[in-house]
This record gives C-alpha cells, sequence and structure tokens, in this order.
C-alpha cells in the first residue's frame, strides 16, 4: 500500500495550483480531490487535509468525520461571495488560511506532513574542551560519517569564533544562503526550502557564515534552523561554541548528544574541568571523545577527572594537518584515522541503549 500522503481538496484551478506550488517547495507528493465526494476516500487516512473555499460547504454537508489535521485555504473572496468561516466552522478545520498571506504557513505545514520519520533526528554537537582541541574538524568527520551511512545529513557552524565550516571543509566562499541572511528569523522554517539554497559538501547543506567577523547566531535563529533541519533530516551536526552566551546555550539544549573533545595531555582536561560544569547547566547528554589518548594519560582517566562517559578517542594523524592546509575535507576518507574514527563515533551514538 502507498504511503498516505496529504490530500488537497478543491476543484478551483487558480487555488489548485497555488497548492501544488506549495506542496512541490515542501517536497512531498499530494493526493488531490475535485470534489467532496472523492476527498472522502482518502480523508481518514491522509495525514493533512487541505479544503478550499470552493469545497468547504459540500464537504461539511457529507458530515466526515472529524480530522485532527484539517484545513481550510482560500484565496481573496469575490464580492458578495459568502464568508467561509461558518462552513469552516462546521468541517471543524485546525485553522483557515489566507492566501497568499498565508503560504508560508501552509508550506511547513505540507513539509510536516510529508515527513516519514514521526519526530525530530539526533542533533549531535560537538564542543572543545579548549581552543584549538578539534571540535570543528571532528563535526565535519561526523557529517561525512553520517553521509556514508545513507543519512540525510545538515552539519550547521554555530560557532562565530571558529574559522568557518566551509575553510575547514576546504570549500572557497562556496556560493548559498548564509547565517547573515538568518539572523533575523524566528518561528518555523521549511527544511526543504532552506536546504535549497545552502551551500553543499558532498550534498550535505551547510549552514556557516561568509568569511570576516561574524557575530553570535540569536537564540530564536538557532531554534529555527535546527528545529527546521531536526525535522527534515536523518541527522544534524552542529560545531557548537565553547563561549558563553545565549546562542551557545541554546545549542546545547537542542542537541540530543553533546560531544567534549579533549585532547589527552595535563593542560587540555584542566580547561576542559573549567567548562564542563556550566555545560551541564544546558545539557544533561554530554559524552566524552579524547584525542590521542594512550598509556600516559588514558581515556579512561580523562573522563574519570570530568565526570563523563567516554564515547570514543581519536587518534592522532600527522598526515590531516597537511591536509587541512591543502584543503581535503576532513574525515571524508573512511579509510583514514579520522574517517574509522568518526564511523565508530556516530556507530556508538546511534546504537540502542541496552534495557
Amino acid at each position: 500500500m502507498d504511503r498516505p500522503r496529504p490530500l488537497l481538496a478543491t476543484d478551483d484551478p487558480a487555488l489548485l495550483d497555488d497548492l501544488l506550488r506549495l506542496a512541490a517547495a515542501a517536497s512531498i507528493e499530494v493526493h488531490v480531490a475535485s470534489s467532496a465526494g472523492a476527498a472522502l476516500r482518502d480523508w481518514a487516512r491522509a495525514p493533512l487535509v487541505v479544503v478550499g473555499g470552493d469545497l468547504l460547504a459540500a464537504l461539511a454537508d457529507l458530515e466526515p468525520p472529524p480530522h485532527p489535521h484539517a484545513l481550510a485555504a482560500v484565496g481573496p473572496r469575490p464580492s458578495g461571495a459568502p464568508p467561509p468561516e461558518p462552513d469552516a466552522l462546521r468541517l471543524g478545520v485546525r485553522a483557515l488560511l489566507h492566501l497568499p498571506g498565508d503560504e508560508a504557513r501552509l508550506t511547513d505545514l505540507l513539509a510536516d506532513a510529508g515527513r516519514e520519520r514521526p519526530g525530530p533526528c539526533p542533533v549531535v554537537a560537538a564542543v572543545g574542551g579548549r581552543g584549538g582541541a578539534g571540535a570543528s574538524v571532528l563535526a565535519v568527520a561526523l557529517a561525512m560519517a553520517g553521509v556514508r551511512a545513507g543519512l540525510r545529513t545538515a552539519l550547521v557552524d554555530a560557532d562565530p569564533l571558529g574559522p568557518g565550516l566551509d575553510l575547514v571543509c576546504g570549500q572557497d566562499r562556496p556560493g548559498g544562503t548564509r547565517w547573515e541572511d538568518l539572523l533575523a528569523r524566528e518561528g518555523r522554517m521549511s527544511w526543504p526550502a532552506l536546504s535549497g539554497v545552502l551551500p553543499r559538501v558532498r550534498g550535505c547543506p551547510l549552514v556557516t557564515w561568509s568569511r570576516g567577523p561574524a557575530e553570535e547566531v540569536p537564540a530564536p535563529a538557532l531554534r529555527s534552523v535546527l528545529g527546521a533541519a531536526a525535522l527534515g533530516g536523518d541527522l544534524v551536526v552542529v560545531d557548537a561554541p565553547r563561549a558563553p552566551g545565549p546562542g551557545a546555550a541554546e545549542a546545547l539544549r537542542r542537541c540530543t548528544a553533546v560531544l567534549v573533545v579533549v585532547p589527552a595531555d595535563f593542560c587540555s582536561v584542566m580547561a576542559a574541568y573549567r567548562l564542563v560544569p556550566r555545560m551541564r547547566t544546558h545539557s544533561s547528554v554530554l559524552h566524552l571523545v579524547t584525542r590521542a589518548a594512550g598509556a600516559d594519560l588514558p581515556g579512561t582517566a580523562v573522563a574519570s577527572a570530568l565526570g563523563l562517559d567516554l564515547l570514543g578517542d581519536v587518534p592522532d594523524d600527522p598526515r590531516l594537518r597537511r591536509g587541512l592546509d591543502r584543503g581535503d575535507l576532513p574525515g571524508a576518507d573512511g579509510a583514514s584515522a579520522l574517517g574509522r574514527a568518526a564511523d565508530r563515533l556516530l556507530g556508538a551514538l546511534r546504537a540502542p541503549v541496552a534495557g
């Protein structure tokens, strides 16, 4: 049986054109019914029903069972036409949307209804236990591990004091929408629409800044972007800032896992020892990822000192620095030390928790 699709019920050609355009913007397929009787066939099964103003009265007369996600969509009302509110009330719609003013809202609702997954996907942040710990590199490598695993992955650069993930990815000023274009955004966003205008790395949408000075992402904008990405894909990886602020706090609160990257040396551990208590005030899902742990300072000792669960270790690879200087994409090679470590970390994050 085909997967249920949102239902558009209208016999108005102009309105149908508008609704199909919004469905295309939401990247979903729909069923179309041109009469009230035809709409009843898919009424109960459709995850979302959008009833045009031209069929509101006819459908209300048929008294279909209540639908929790039925909407009414109407265009400009001709002079002398009856108001749609009474029929919308009889039909019991969730909302009466007026086009074109409510187009963005309807696009978001269509996109949500077209999701195969019932809820948000994992959102994983990498945060350096000290400056220069390698969190940005690990974030890119985790995103590449997600791509290798066949996951619809998004990469979000939330650290305004970092080098910029496009630079880490070896891209020279790729085009596309940047944070500067999104800082004023609030509320719901359509991920299919946003991801279509973002720069991409191996097919992975990237949210980052243009080159030059960058300001902290306001919490509402970060909430909108992360919320949309989490609803629109299978994995979101965030390069989160160490510096305190509303944006950093919002990033940590939105994550299902926060990886604290700590090189296995005394000074790095002490820097992380200062940082972790502040991070705990915003997240209860902190995990430790050590770098180059060994016999002198094993990962278990670092985990014990910081009071964190050890998720894994990223070994040193002398070729990594040379590759970054050449513009190589870190972690893109699954056979490299970093690529293998990222695959292991992603596997550990996706592994079911034993009951």
